[in-house]
């Protein structure tokens, strides 16, 4: 099998001039990284940002405050030369405490502690529906009044009329004010970054595009564009026909526009380059752990925080715990492994589907074999792994962008030591096979899964030393000439 795109090799080499930016007027140059989130852990841009700095850029990141996590407005520097700048986040009630009252009505959030922001949830009307529906099957008794049985299906009717209605009121007003949290965002960095006055402008994923191109039509800087997934095939909801229309418009006019795009898998860079017929593939960078010490399985942490004892074996998933990304089909694996085999799930999750793996698992009779043992720091990620014996990376193929997936769990999987089951897609399969570090499976069937994960528990040993072998390879050092190479030439006004 071919090997997996070398960022090094598509720079041209590793040499210290290529891994200088060009300067201007006796300075580097100014770089202004737009990031709809936080930026507080976003290790991509934090990587980037850090690698443009070394190469002697001035970076400023232009991300949005979520103070309620602890993120507010303003400027924080996160090293010397590099600063995060956060908008103030979007507040209906700084804007209008009238509607924002209203708001909550709707949506039933009246109550809610002054200036949190909470998403607004539909309300499903489904208890009233199912009550009109059972109204509606059983036959009226003989010696009840027609008047009245009619009576109350009318009601009852009219009752789930409401709720339906109250559901897609509460649906249109978040779409709203998702749509206008986006769009102050978009003036607020925007106004933020051209006072600045950078050379270069950075829109990482599609949200940004918009104010990046604002931006360099005023300035007159370069516009790099960084697609971390396949935007305009991303995991969202389908029932918006506008938007997507809007998104495909802003994407292609940027891309044609961009001095530099680059993305995260290869799959992306071939299908950016024939959706868009350019002339120059996208610049791979994938996103990869850093280079440091190889973690000491000793130092794990997955046991000890999931209070099993040394001989457990340990299932390791990393990584934002939610839907499609296989955990669903390794609970249901369990049943059909050893019982000293449990499942550990390092990272954060939503509320909602964290109650819908606790149902699955006491569906499968595994509860006492799923935990769940929180976050842990981007750079202890690798650490607290070392010590699980297998890694699963699956993502479900629900869209094309996953399809497309080069997940950072799988490389921080292998910078664990970890051997790793796999789900059969593109990107994912040709590292792991290129490498050696695992085996795929179907994603189909969980029994498939667990006779995978049987197999690589057995011949562990082998899995363990090539991931080892890997980890030199695999390293954001690895990928950052590339980067810095799509930047040089788009500095120097070739279109990369």
């Amino acid at each position: 099998m071919t090997a997996p795109h070398s960022g090094a090799a598509a720079a041209g080499g590793n040499t210290a001039a290529a891994h200088h930016l060009p300067t201007f007027n006796g300075r580097g140059p100014r770089v202004a990284m737009l990031v709809y989130n936080d930026a507080h852990n976003d290790a991509r841009v934090l990587k980037e940002a850090a690698t443009l700095r070394a190469a002697g850029a001035t970076v400023r990141i232009f991300a949005v405050a979520r103070a309620n996590s602890g993120y507010p407005e303003g400027t924080v520097p996160v090293d010397d030369g590099v600063d995060i700048v956060r908008a103030r986040e979007f507040s209906l009630a700084n804007v209008s405490p009238r509607l924002a009252s209203l708001r909550d009505r709707v949506t039933g959030k009246a109550g809610a502690p002054a200036g949190v922001e909470a998403p607004a949830t539909p309300a499903t009307g489904g208890a009233a529906i199912q009550d009109t529906l059972a109204l509606g099957a059983e036959a009226p008794e003989a010696d009840v009044a027609p008047a009245l049985v009619s009576g109350t299906t009318v009601a009852a009717s009219a009752h789930a009329a409401a709720d339906r209605a109250g559901a897609l009121a509460a649906d249109a007003a978040m779409r709203a004010y998702k749509t206008v949290s986006l769009g102050d965002y978009w003036l607020r960095a925007a106004r933020a970054a051209l006072a600045w006055m950078p050379d270069v402008v950075h829109a990482n994923d599609g949200n940004t595009l918009a104010p990046a191109m604002w931006i360099v039509d005023r300035c007159n800087a370069r516009l790099v564009y960084d697609s971390h997934e396949l935007w305009l095939h991303r995991n969202v909801r389908s029932d918006r026909p506008l938007a997507r229309r809007v998104e495909a418009a802003i994407e292609r006019r940027g891309i044609r526009r961009a001095d530099a795009v680059i993305t995260v898998s290869p799959s992306i860079v071939e299908w950016l380059t024939e959706h868009y017929r350019l002339e120059r593939p996208p610049t791979l960078v994938r996103n990869i752990p850093a280079a440091g010490p190889l973690p000491d399985p000793a130092r794990g942490r997955l046991h000890e925080l999931a209070g099993l004892v040394p001989t457990d074996r340990v299932i390791a998933y990393g990584g934002r715990i939610t839907t499609s990304r296989g955990i669903e089909e390794t609970v249901a694996a369990l049943p059909h492994l050893p019982a000293d085999v449990h499942l550990v799930m390092l990272g954060y999750g939503e509320p909602d589907y964290l109650d819908v793996i606790a149902q699955e698992a006491a569906r499968h009779g595994v509860s006492d074999r799923v935990h769940r043992v929180g976050p842990v720091a981007p750079h202890e990620v690798a650490d607290a792994l070392s010590d699980a014996d297998v890694a699963v990376v699956h993502v479900r193929p629900t869209c094309l962008s996953y399809r497309f997936a080069l997940p950072n769990k799988l490389f921080e999987s292998i910078r664990g030591g970890l051997p790793v089951a796999a789900a059969d897609l593109p990107d994912i399969r040709g590292v792991v096979e290129h490498y050696g570090v695992g085996e795929v499976f179907s994603g189909e069937d969980p029994a498939d899964l667990a006779a995978t994960i049987s197999r690589i528990l057995d011949g562990s040993e082998k899995y363990r030393a090539a991931a080892l072998a890997a980890c030199p390879q695999l390293t954001w050092e690895h990928e950052t000439a590339a980067l810095i190479g799509a930047y040089r030439r788009a500095l120097m006004g070739e279109r990369a």
